[in-house]
């Protein structure tokens, strides 16, 4: 597989995997196709942009003709699927186009790979499609409850965690009824850099640094599994290189956390950056840190997220023993090395929440 179509290239773990698999397969092509809606950004992929191997194509995964337009100029033998709309409160507020994006627009691309590689039957030598698909399809886990495995009947409550199940389950059909060559990846909760700035932890990091309220839903009590970005990039490359046709495979970092407890861990992060880095408070003077408070004073509960899972788990043992995969990063390292990322590129993320990016 010389020639990978990475969709959603543009977003944040499809960005980090454009970065890793640039860095460590620098012959044959990458072609991004991303319709660059608001959680696109270019800026993401500018440091690969004059990269030989790479193409960027500012198209809608729904466009049939543009797909197997790229299927075939760019000889396309594998797809690496994250293209999906993926904020649950968006989902909540307008669900309609999580099922065009996760729904249809996965449809066209299964169609487009089966017409591109199977020919009078016959499939073409060494293709793949990748699909990445998310833990929340398993529905929610209570307190002290085995992890999801892959053979976990789905339980969905989200219109974005429904939307998901229904394009794994077309992955699935595709397989089983037509012979494509797949692969799935169902994955814990991810942070790292280019991580769009409303969710979690980086909505946390950047109201932190201005300054503004960080809310918690509820009580803060909902537990998540965390992985660090990279590392589900490098299961990826395990599961493209060494991973059995046809079977899917959860990732988890084996880190679950409460999210109060990742708020306060990213406050104290932070008191102690400012404490020991006397420029941080000339470059973020509204951040209580900067006066010497404590970051965790800006902590403020909500009214919890209609449908809002308890929790959230992955048992990993099969890609750990089938692949040999294991995260590098436990969660306090990733996490460090992420509120690094967020100091050093101000301007990127800035750029976002003004929507600069977008102009």
């Amino acid at each position: 597989m010389k020639h990978l179509l990475v969709t959603g290239g543009a977003g944040f773990i499809g960005a980090n995997f454009v970065h890793y698999w640039l860095q460590r397969h620098g012959s044959g092509r990458l072609v991004v196709i991303d319709a660059l809606s608001y959680a696109g950004n270019r800026a993401n992929l500018s440091s690969v942009s004059s990269h030989p191997a790479f193409r960027f194509v500012h198209g809608d995964i729904t466009d049939a003709a543009l797909l197997a337009q790229l299927f075939q100029q760019e000889q396309i033998d594998c797809v690496v699927h994250f293209a999906a709309e993926s904020h649950v409160d968006r989902s909540i507020t307008g669900p309609d186009e999580f099922i065009r994006t996760n729904v249809i627009g996965t449809h066209e691309l299964l169609k487009a790979a089966r017409a591109a590689w199977c020919r009078d039957g016959s499939w073409r030598g060494d293709v793949r499609f990748h699909h990445v698909s998310t833990d929340e399809v398993y529905g929610s886990l209570r307190t002290g409850e085995a992890g999801f495995t892959e053979t976990t009947a789905y339980s969905p409550n989200s219109p974005y965690s429904a939307s998901k199940a229904a394009s794994d389950h077309l992955v699935r059909a595709y397989h089983h009824t037509y012979g494509l060559p797949v692969t799935s990846s169902n994955c814990s909760n991810n942070y790292g850099p280019f991580h769009f700035p409303e969710k979690l932890i980086p909505l946390m990091l950047v109201n932190a640094l201005e300054g503004k309220p960080l809310p918690v839903y509820g009580k803060g009590e909902n537990v998540r599994d965390w992985l660090y970005v990279e590392d589900h990039c490098r299961a990826i490359e395990a599961i493209l290189e060494r991973g059995r046709v046809g079977e899917t495979y959860n990732v988890g970092g084996r880190n679950e956390w409460r999210n109060i407890d990742i708020v306060r861990h990213l406050c104290g992060i932070l008191d102690r950056r400012f404490a020991t880095d006397p420029t941080l408070a000339g470059r973020f003077p509204n951040c209580p840190a900067a006066s010497g408070k404590r970051v965790d004073s800006l902590i403020t509960f909500v009214t919890d997220r209609l449908g809002h899972d308890w929790r959230y788990a992955i048992d990993a043992s099969k890609i750990e023993r089938e692949l040999g995969f294991e995260p590098r990063q436990t969660f306090e390292s990733g996490i460090e090395k992420t509120v690094d990322w967020y100091l050093t590129h101000e301007s990127w993320w800035r750029d976002v929440l003004s929507g600069a990016y977008r102009r």
